[in-house]
């Protein structure tokens, strides 16, 4: 059912995964129809003709889109100072686990009263910088009702965040669990500084650290994923 080592691009005639790879659309859509943590279904809808999926969760549908949750920097403009630097394979080695099942994730798309979505907000916000970790505290964030740098864009979605409770049933729901440690605190890919400061890389061995720290992450995902696949075959 689930090819864990499948790179979306394969299948993607050339664009976005998140966008164009149907491979990934129905993963997503297999991996993320179980029940929710009171108990009832996550009901995933295929929406083909508006391009994406949905979930409908008693009378209420919200569109939800795939979102990267990895990323080699490799063509970003800001960052080709250092990606220059480095082997292409270094870079590519990052690209192409990002590209399997376990560097992917949901969020709501469609925007609320013309503000950024999720996946824009943390794309555009320079304290992000479209890392994942970063992301994941500031969810964790919005849970204790802390402020944090995604907080306002987190809240135009509270009922999709309502729908798991609370922080720890969202990293069960999206087996997210590698990336927490055992006090429900995010293990970071670089240290940490509280936001005080823009998220960056200060020299070639920090990007070394940060794509070590993800591919340890995605590769333990993709596990998961792998398990729960073998659950569904019990």
């Amino acid at each position: 059912m689930i090819d864990i080592n499948f790179n979306f691009y394969s299948d993607s005639r050339g664009g976005d995964p998140d966008i164009k790879s149907p491979r990934l659309r129905t993963y997503h859509s297999i991996l993320w129809s179980k029940p929710l943590p009171c108990g009832l279904p996550f009901s995933m809808v295929d929406m083909k003709s508006k391009g994406y999926l949905a979930f409908q969760f008693k009378s209420s549908v919200c569109e939800l889109g795939s979102d990267s949750i990895v990323h080699s920097y490799k063509n970003q403009n800001r960052k080709q100072w250092l990606i220059k630097q480095l082997p292409e394979s270094e870079v590519d080695d990052l690209k192409n686990l990002g590209s399997t099942i376990g560097g992917y994730i949901i969020f709501p798309r469609k925007k609320i009263d013309g503000k950024f979505t999720i996946n824009q907000a943390r794309g555009v916000n320079h304290f992000i910088d479209d890392r994942f970790d970063l992301t994941l505290e500031c969810i964790r964030r919005y849970y204790l009702n802390v402020d944090s740098p995604l907080f306002n864009s987190l809240k135009l979605y509270e009922h999709f965040f309502d729908l798991f409770v609370d922080f720890e049933n969202y990293v069960d729901y999206f087996l997210l669990n590698d990336l927490v440690d055992d006090n429900k605190q995010i293990r970071f890919y670089l240290p940490f500084d509280d936001f005080k400061s823009k998220a960056s890389f200060n020299c070639i061995d920090d990007y070394i650290m940060y794509k070590s720290n993800v591919m340890k992450f995605v590769n333990a995902r993709n596990l998961r994923i792998q398990l729960q696949k073998n659950d569904w075959i019990k």
